[in-house]
């Protein structure tokens, strides 16, 4: 049985937690906390499978909790319960880099809790955090990623970040003669970490437009698209239905819509929005993206699969290979915060590169070139 650490400062909000996580035999709420203070004491005394941390609370938020345990290199597996407001979503952001693995969206009212689907979609990601092995804090300002890699987690200003140069290609040339081409990035969990890791080091003339379809609900795509274009040379947006895709723009898949990149003539695609059910649980789903290529006019798509649960692209890619000249990039399992998405492109037989996370922009650059 996991046992669980729940950080919030609503007793009635404790209460309908608790109860949803141990309406499921895997999971015991060993210890809960009112505000983080309490929390960070139980933490430098005991350890736990997973911690479910609440964002506002008196005396110590989350977000200063997740500062101190960085300080004390007190190791934990954070999953941060937010609200979809718009600070919501930047304040959920900060603590992805913080070390946090994942969130789950809360309602503000406890009652509302006990409906619907955030208890099974609470349990889901509880599951999956609670049997990472992976630390998530070591000394102060640092994060291990999985594997041991070390990696920044501040975020300098936007002023001084916005469209700085990303390090230039070993070659202005593509591995292949590959025509008119298209970048098609798959992520969930760890994902919003692993994209901070790749996008701000393309270069502004890469020879492609990128897709990203990152798992998250309404409300948080738009925050995660602004943080990433303060950093990156290319411009990077949520996507707004009827976009032209262009190289030189990174498109966001909105969260709670599926994205599809539509034909319209020659030399001109869109986006187009669609709004069939959750496939592979999830909303939007990367295998809308990849088979709305299947009839486009591309040479050639390169597909990247990151961090993430389940097995989301797979089928996407397989039919799209049936078409089209693909080439499949996956992130190698050590950098992931969950090899799951990745793994299931190893085991269908699809990927052609697996590479760690810190080499996936170099490998992008290297097989579409620049302009």
């Amino acid at each position: 049985m996991k046992n669980i650490l729940l950080v919030d400062d609503s007793a009635l909000m404790r209460r309908v937690l608790c109860d949803i996580i141990e309406s499921d035999k895997r999971f015991h709420v060993q210890d809960r906390a009112v505000n983080g203070l309490d929390a960070l004491n139980l933490l430098s005394r005991k350890t736990y499978d997973a911690v479910i941390l609440d964002v506002n609370m008196p005396q110590m938020n989350g977000l200063e909790l997740l500062k101190q345990l960085q300080k004390r290199g007190i190791q934990a597996k954070i999953i941060m319960a937010s609200t979809d407001t718009r600070d919501g979503a930047k304040v959920t952001l900060d603590a992805l880099e913080l070390g946090a693995l994942d969130f789950i969206h809360k309602p503000n009212n406890a009652i509302d809790c006990r409906g619907g689907d955030f208890g099974e979609e609470l349990l889901r990601i509880l599951s999956a955090v609670s049997e990472m092995n992976v630390p998530t804090s070591t000394g102060a300002g640092r994060t291990v990623a999985p594997g041991g890699r070390m990696g920044p987690v501040g975020i300098t200003s936007a002023a001084a970040e916005r469209k700085a140069p990303a390090e230039p290609a070993s070659s202005g040339k593509a591995v292949y003669d590959a025509g008119v081409q298209i970048v098609a990035i798959a992520s969930s969990t760890g994902g919003p970490k692993a994209l901070q890791a790749v996008i701000p080091k393309l270069p502004a003339n890469l020879n492609a437009p990128v897709v990203v379809v990152q798992h998250m609900p309404p409300g948080f795509t738009a925050s995660l698209a602004e943080r990433l274009n303060s950093l990156s040379a290319l411009n990077v947006k949520e996507a707004a239905e009827g976009d032209l895709v262009t190289p030189g723009n990174v498109y966001i898949a909105m969260g709670g819509k599926h994205l599809n990149v539509l034909y319209v003539s020659p030399g001109k695609y869109t986006i187009h929005y669609s709004d069939e059910p959750t496939r592979e649980g999830v909303k939007p789903c990367a295998n809308y993206m990849y088979e709305s290529l299947m009839e486009s006019k591309f040479d050639r798509v390169l597909c990247v699969v990151m961090t993430g649960m389940g097995a989301d692209g797979t089928q996407g890619i397989r039919n799209l290979k049936l078409k089209k000249k693909i080439h499949v990039i996956v992130q190698e399992a050590s950098t992931c915060a969950v090899y799951g998405m990745p793994k299931s492109a190893v085991n269908a037989g699809l990927a052609d590169q697996t590479v760690p996370l810190e080499q996936i922009a170099q490998e992008i650059i290297t097989n579409v070139g620049v302009k």
